[in-house]
């Protein structure tokens, strides 16, 4: 499948680059996998590369790389490695919406911008065992109180992506101020003390992303750690087009298992036939399925990202939009890799070959935001005010 997404020079320059890392990471992504490790060569490879600089806008020394860039890159690394793409996508995404939405003061976004060009890693930490998604709106149980002239903040924080190399870390929490709470984030070194990463990670899927737990054990900050506050008790809800990077892994994931696939079937001869399996009708007929759904979810996913390279005129309705990218792309990757594995039978199933990983990787992203039922709600609810039942 000849990718055709890339518009200009320039973007076809930096695919071709981050293409040949991502063919580099697919032996040590089979590894990873069956260790429960974490890749750290190849995201060595992407922070030396530069790679992790790009979503920084150029006026604080990075590249400033657009959304649909954000995609077309993330696609291409989760076909040599979905579990790292994932996991460097939140550190990429995130540093793209902060960048975008400006919410910090420039105080405090300029010296974090300029760390990230450096080549320090991030990510946020939001999600709890007991409040689960964030998206689903629960009260943060780690909380930050005053503490001489900065903050304590206390907590466990879950599905830290990336933890084993991560120097920054945003951490959403409940700050509390005498009689007040509320939403407030703060930006946290790794190695400050009383920081630590519980190596709990041991899922069925993207085993590699290296997602401890962050344990927040009195952590003393200065004042000046606080980057975010929500006004009024409630977190900003303005839409996120950098989110698209989870798509575009599940995507990417997809189109490595119709790799593995397709040279299974192009080599693959049993002694009954007279030549590769890839010749039979009904393969043939599993190939064209997988090539006209990855067509169709890809072409959406591209689209969308290209209209949120200018300013949304109805946000609610492009809100809705970018879950449904999400949707599509899930559901085609699940019958992608359901058909890969038709092809390639029982032999796909062996623990050492890759479509079991990849299957295994894709489902993970039924658990990845945005969730599917409060995306149909969104379509939902837009069907109420169309009808005028709203």
């Amino acid at each position: 499948m000849t990718d055709t997404f890339a518009r200009t020079a320039a973007e076809r320059e930096r695919l071709a680059l981050i293409g040949e890392m991502a063919d580099s990471f697919k032996p040590l992504a089979q590894a990873v996998d069956e260790e429960g490790g974490f890749a750290f060569e190849s995201a060595e490879k992407l922070r030396a590369s530069g790679y992790t600089t790009w979503a920084v806008p150029a006026e604080y020394g990075g590249a400033g790389m657009s959304v649909y860039e954000l995609v077309l890159y993330q696609e291409r690394i989760a076909m040599g490695d979905p579990a790292l793409a994932l996991a460097i996508g939140w550190h990429m995404g995130t540093v793209a919406d902060l960048s975008a939405k400006k919410t910090w003061s420039e105080d405090k976004l300029a010296p974090f911008l300029r760390a990230v060009a450096a080549g320090k890693l991030m990510n946020r930490a939001a999600t709890e065992k007991g409040t689960g998604s964030p998206t689903r709106g629960g009260k943060m149980q780690t909380t930050a109180e005053p503490h001489g002239d900065g903050y304590v903040v206390r907590g466990r924080k879950t599905f830290t992506s990336l933890a084993p190399v991560l120097d920054l870390v945003v951490v959403n929490t409940t700050l509390i101020e005498g009689d007040s709470e509320g939403p407030a984030d703060f930006l946290i070194p790794m190695d400050a003390p009383g920081v630590s990463v519980d190596p709990v990670w041991n899922m069925m899927g993207m085993r590699g992303t290296g997602s401890h737990d962050l344990v927040l054990d009195d952590v003393v900050l200065p004042a000046e750690a606080l980057v975010y506050r929500a006004a009024a008790g409630k977190r900003a809800g303005q839409a996120n087009p950098h989110l698209l990077h989870v798509p575009a892994c599940y995507l990417g994931a997809a189109r490595a298992a119709r790799e593995e696939a397709l040279a299974f079937a192009a080599s693959y001869q049993p002694n009954t036939l007279d030549r590769p399996i890839i010749h039979l009708p009904h393969i043939g007929t599993l190939i064209g399925e997988i090539d006209v759904e990855l067509a169709a979810a890809r072409h959406f996913m591209y689209g969308v990202a290209a209209r949120w390279e200018r300013p949304a005129e109805d946000e609610t309705a492009g809100i809705a939009e970018l879950g449904a990218v999400k949707v599509v792309a899930i559901r085609t990757a699940l019958s992608v890799a359901d058909k890969a594995l038709r092809i390639a039978g029982a032999h796909g199933l062996a623990q050492t070959h890759p479509l079991q990983r990849l299957f295994r990787d894709i489902r993970f992203g039924l658990s990845n935001p945005p969730m599917e039922d409060s995306v149909l709600r969104l379509y939902h609810q837009q069907a109420l005010r169309e009808t005028g039942q709203a």
